[in-house]
């Protein structure tokens, strides 16, 4: 065999994990071909066309795994705790710098693909330009644009709002037209305030006309649900992905209803819980706890948010135990969770019983799924896009490992992780 002209990469570590939820690979070795991973294998398995020029990198007793796939970002975020309310007053230009010091931070902490669930008018696609013009460093971009939500819903500051069957399919065609890859619809109410959190908002006929739309694109629709109506609803109108996925009656109470989790794993349909979002702001209050004190309203606060996660991460379980696939998302930088630090959110799906294995799956391979995104990214397969993230220690053994990056490669390409500018 011949050289075919393409720059070839040969890789080398102690450990592979291929994203798939296979043993882990021992001495591994990858082949990448200009942006596309060609071979995956042993030293024995795998090796470059006769008479091509390879580059080897031996990293010794390291693993190298899939770049990491955050299915859920908010680019535009600041991550200091102020309100989607305030943050849409900034100005676009200003949010679009931000979206790019988002986009960059996750880049550098191994975070190869995203999707943004919702942002301000265009800036998420001012930033996918100055991506393709070289302008700024940024994972993968799978961008919804403007999110859909019905007059005085979450979102609605930014977002499409739409009533009634005619209107939320004009808007589908309208934000494709704009350049969405897929449509992020808020089924609820949320942390906007003047939406109603725990009630539904689009009826089922709008929800099922906006999906049916979507689809009609060859897209997929993906639905914010912070109630049990809310999934009902989802579920009916044939949404791909549920976000949060919070079992809650209308009246607050938590109660775990079992059949809409087997419909989820029935009908499959994956859920994003965003579990790390309610832990970073526990972990402020607990901080400012041991500093300065609380006071009695924080202390009130506090008790309530931890009594919340623990029933968050009781949920997860129970889903997970219906056979649903549940997907890493971080939902950063919204409320207190800032960009850069999606190893957190990982590491709370290990907290909620996932091994680690499966944790580092969730957030690879299913997670590109959730996206549909699988057939190029996702995992360490010939064939995909050579996105790579290559870490000190074994974080099947470890999940923490994941924190200690050694090299990001996207598209081939070794990411220069020391560039500010």
């Amino acid at each position: 065999m011949t050289s075919t002209g393409e720059s070839f990469r040969l890789l080398k570590a102690s450990r592979l994990i291929d994203g798939l939820g296979g043993p882990v690979r021992e001495r591994a070795t990858v082949l990448l071909e200009g942006d596309k991973i060609r071979q995956v294998g042993t030293e024995e398995t795998v090796s470059a066309p006769d008479g091509a020029a390879v580059e080897e990198v031996d990293y010794g007793d390291r693993t190298i795994l899939p770049g990491l796939v955050d299915c859920h970002v908010h680019l535009i975020g600041i991550g200091d705790g102020r309100a989607g309310d305030e943050l849409t007053t900034l100005p676009d230009e200003v949010l679009t710098v931000q979206a790019a010091r988002n986009a960059r931070a996750h880049l550098y902490s191994g975070v190869t693909t995203i999707r943004d669930c919702g942002a301000k008018n265009q800036t998420t696609f001012a930033l996918r330009q100055a991506v393709e013009m070289g302008i700024t460093p940024a994972p993968r971009l799978i961008l919804a644009g403007r999110p859909m939500a019905i007059v005085g819903g979450h979102l609605s500051y930014f977002g499409v709002q739409a009533t009634g069957p005619v209107e939320c399919r004009a808007a589908v065609r309208q934000l494709i037209k704009e350049g969405a890859d897929y449509i992020k619809i808020t089924a609820t109410g949320g942390s906007t305030r003047t939406s109603f959190p725990l009630l539904p908002s689009f009826t089922v006929e709008e929800l099922t006309a906006i999906c049916d739309e979507v689809h009609k694109f060859g897209k997929h629709a993906a639905a914010h649900c912070a109630s049990s109506q809310g999934m009902v609803n989802a579920l009916d109108a044939g949404v791909d992905t549920i976000i949060h996925g919070i079992h809650k009656e209308r009246d607050g109470v938590n109660r775990f209803r079992p059949e809409i989790a087997e419909c989820i794993a029935e009908q499959g349909v994956f859920v994003n819980s965003t579990l790390n979002g309610g832990r970073a702001r526990i972990e402020l209050l607990e901080a400012t706890q041991e500093e300065v004190g609380l006071t009695d309203a924080d202390k009130a606060q506090l008790d309530t948010m931890r009594a919340e996660h623990e029933v968050r991460l009781d949920d997860f379980a129970r889903m997970r135990s219906a056979g649903v696939t549940m997907v890493c998302g971080s939902d950063s930088a919204w409320g207190n969770y800032k960009m850069g630090d999606f190893q957190s959110e990982i590491e709370a799906a290990v907290i909620a019983g996932m091994s680690p294995t499966e944790a580092i799956v969730a957030s690879t391979n299913d997670s590109a799924r959730s996206c549909w995104a699988e057939d190029s990214v996702g995992s360490l397969e010939p064939g995909k896009n050579a996105d790579l993230l290559i870490v000190d220690g074994d974080p099947t053994q470890r999940i923490s490992d994941l924190r200690n990056i050694v090299d990001v490669i996207q598209g081939g390409a070794t990411v220069d992780r020391g560039n500010f500018i």
